[in-house]
């Protein structure tokens, strides 16, 4: 299958990496750019431990500060990785949205333990905040990063849109999905959607993307490469 990779591009490489590992032609369009917001960080003295709902948030926070001590909560399993990655030691996944990881949050740690540093960007989905601050923690959101979308389909996704050439689109968060549906409206290629599949992280994502005419929209069952990679495979068994 021809599939469109929306991710930012460092996000977008392990996802390419995965796709053609299974054997799919893929086209990478971001439709997101991340850029980190300039600033000194807070005084980290009292800080327990970092908030991340996105791998753009530890990449940001691991750019300003050397601290590596910090536990780290992390929303999914993608965003553990990036942790783990950038050298932090205590990792732990709530593999799922910012609901789990508040469930995971007050089943492993106690309000009286500090500071938790929600690593965020400009734009957040949920409200972790208000969830874990009427449980008694104490949050404090440190914005890091924005994400700038795009402005225009790329030439090349709006020809392949008209040719009919690209079997699907994968979409990974509500802001990409309403991004790529108002670009497509923009550019009046709505029906051209009607000979391709997306392919969505959460229902979240797929409610943005419904706007649009698609063949078939796919759901993961929850909101985790692995699991979305893995449906993508199940529908796509036996298809060139």
């Amino acid at each position: 299958m021809r599939l469109l990779n929306t991710r930012p591009t460092e996000d977008a490489l392990s996802l390419t990496a995965a796709l053609e590992a299974m054997g799919h032609e893929v086209i990478s369009a971001p439709l997101l750019s991340i850029e980190d917001v300039e600033g000194d960080l807070p005084d980290l003295a009292d800080v327990y431990g970092l908030l991340a709902t996105s791998a753009n948030g530890l990449r940001a926070f691991a750019g300003k500060s050397d601290r590596r001590d910090l536990k780290v909560f992390a929303v999914g399993d993608a965003t553990a990785r990036t942790a783990s990655a950038k050298g932090f030691d205590d990792v732990s996944t709530a593999s799922g949205d910012v609901d789990a990881l508040a469930d995971l949050v007050k089943a492993t740690c106690q309000p009286g333990n500090g500071i938790l540093l929600h690593v965020a960007g400009s734009a957040v989905a949920g409200d972790l905040g208000g969830n874990l601050d009427a449980a008694g923690y104490k949050v404090q959101r440190l914005v890091l990063y924005k994400a700038l979308v795009a402005g225009v389909l790329p030439d090349q996704v709006e020809k392949m849109l008209t040719a009919g050439d690209l079997d699907g689109v994968m979409l990974y968060s509500p802001r990409t999905a309403a991004t790529f549906v108002a670009l497509v409206q923009a550019a009046g290629l709505e029906k051209a959607c009607a000979t391709a599949d997306v392919w969505c992280l959460s229902p979240a994502v797929a409610n943005k993307a419904r706007d649009l005419p698609w063949r078939r929209i796919h759901t993961s069952g929850r909101p985790e490469q692995e699991a979305l990679l893995d449906l993508l495979a199940q529908m796509t068994s036996g298809e060139p």
